[in-house]
């Protein structure tokens, strides 16, 4: 008997320690910063009352930019660039229909982007092109002396990233990622109402890509995206749930991310979908249909993040604030769960008893959103909606991107925040290769994560 409790405890012990081996971390190595090179935490720069653009990229979200900017005073748009020549032109009539000279065109090759970064009268480069391109321009850019905008994700793999975070640094240039959903009206009124406290403390957030993309895969031929989510498993584009959660939880403005688990299903939509439209097999197609990551800070606040481009289901970013006084969702219903003594008798004079376990009702909410509405959009939100650009929320990106950049402010967003929500891609992944071990996720700040203390935005 004895013999056997020994036994038992044995191979007790011994499976004890193979489930923790199992689940050690994953170490990210992160490089250390060179000598004499410095963070780039609120970096501001010399005022640029015209700031000179030039745009690199003119297929999807390029041409929409360019419309953008032409409503913004104090830009100059110098130079459009795509591999297509037909891109370009088309481009350029945007500028002409807005009452704009023509810029100079680049085109032709893969390449072309390489003149327009050299070039002396530019201040600011705009990137908008395939996912490969976007940190291969951006490091360039801001080499040869340029500020640097990126469209998401900014990064595709942990050496991408740091190379832009080391080439800011030692330039002094910014190097922004074009994150519109941290514009957007709900997000920013709602991030209003947590920095002043409505919903209590701040534990949990939630962020989302659920976006059926079938149209997307039709150019099964020469599909950029396909392809890598053909080579790729893990949550290679988070970057829209990500921005406004990490915003709401002031990541690298005192608290850090510490490490992710991710997990995702077995592969079915979209080489079923490619199988009927092409009859072409996607035998050793790699990235799972749902991806679910959670990822832990150093201050123990938590975050979910999911990714799906391939399953028949309603578009939704989620984007969920879970407080200790109150709860804030976005889809699919958008509203605020919060007790009427938190709200103010000036918010709800006729609803004394609501309590945080349900929705407000609609008239709250609007009185809500009006009292909270961000000083950014003050002036701008009427004429950013008539602009346009996803209901509204680029234009507020590419106003805010130049009001700093003319009047010498730090951005919105800096390069760190870049490599924060970018990392999801090639950490999700490693993780998924490993069977969901938890991966480490670097202070990409290298120490100076909690010197500022919360999310301050450039008046």
């Amino acid at each position: 008997m004895k013999t056997s409790i020994f036994k038992l405890l044995v191979l007790s012990c011994l499976f004890l320690g193979w489930a923790n081996s199992s689940a050690q971390m994953i170490k990210t190595k992160a490089p250390k910063r060179a000598k004499r090179q410095t963070d780039v935490l609120r970096l501001a720069t010399a005022p640029l009352p015209t700031v000179r653009v030039a745009f690199i990229g003119l297929g999807m979200r390029g041409p929409g930019a360019v419309e953008r900017m032409t409503h913004i005073p104090g830009v100059e748009i110098v130079a459009l660039c795509d591999m297509m020549e037909d891109r370009t032109k088309s481009a350029n009539e945007i500028l002409v229909k807005a009452g704009f000279p023509k810029a100079k065109e680049f085109f032709g090759d893969e390449n072309a982007w390489r003149k327009v970064t050299a070039l002396p009268n530019v201040d600011l480069i705009y990137v908008a092109t395939d996912w490969k391109h976007h940190a291969q321009i951006g490091v360039q850019a801001m080499k040869d002396g340029k500020h640097v905008a990126i469209e998401v994700p900014g990064a595709m793999t942990m050496d991408e990233i740091w190379d832009l975070i080391n080439t800011s640094e030692k330039t002094r240039k910014h190097c922004m990622q074009l994150e519109n959903c941290v514009y957007d009206f709900f997000e920013l009124t709602t991030l209003n109402m947590a920095q002043q406290g409505l919903f209590g403390e701040i534990l949990h957030a939630e962020g989302a890509y659920i976006h059926n993309l079938e149209p997307y895969w039709a150019d099964y031929w020469n599909n950029w995206r396909l392809d890598y989510n053909a080579k790729h498993r893990g949550d290679i584009y988070a970057t829209h749930g990500m921005g406004p959660a990490c915003q709401a939880l002031n990541i690298h403005r005192g608290d850090k991310m510490n490490y992710l688990v991710s997990m995702d299903t077995k592969v079915v939509g979209i080489p079923a979908f490619i199988k009927e439209k092409t009859g072409k097999d996607m035998k050793d197609f790699k990235n799972g249909d749902h991806t679910m990551t959670m990822i832990r800070t150093e201050n123990g606040k938590t975050i979910q993040i999911q990714h799906d481009v391939a399953n028949p289901r309603p578009y939704s970013r989620m984007y969920q604030l879970t407080g200790t006084k109150g709860f804030a969702n976005k889809y699919p219903i958008e509203g605020y769960a919060l007790d009427s003594k938190d709200i103010g008798a000036d918010i709800a004079p006729n609803h004394e008893n609501l309590t945080a376990h349900s929705y407000v009702p609609a008239d709250v909410k609007k009185a809500l959103m009006e009292k909270y509405k961000h000083p950014m959009v003050a002036g701008i939100e009427e004429k950013a909606k008539k602009v346009g650009g996803h209901g509204g929320m680029d234009f507020v990106m590419d106003y805010r991107l130049i009001h700093c950049l003319q009047n010498g402010l730090p951005l919105d967003m800096d390069v760190y925040d870049l490599a924060e929500w970018s990392c999801l891609a090639p950490l999700t992944e490693k993780s998924l290769e490993n069977n969901s071990a938890p991966v480490e996720i670097p202070d990409f700040t290298r120490g100076g994560w909690n010197k500022l203390k919360g999310l301050e935005f450039s008046k």
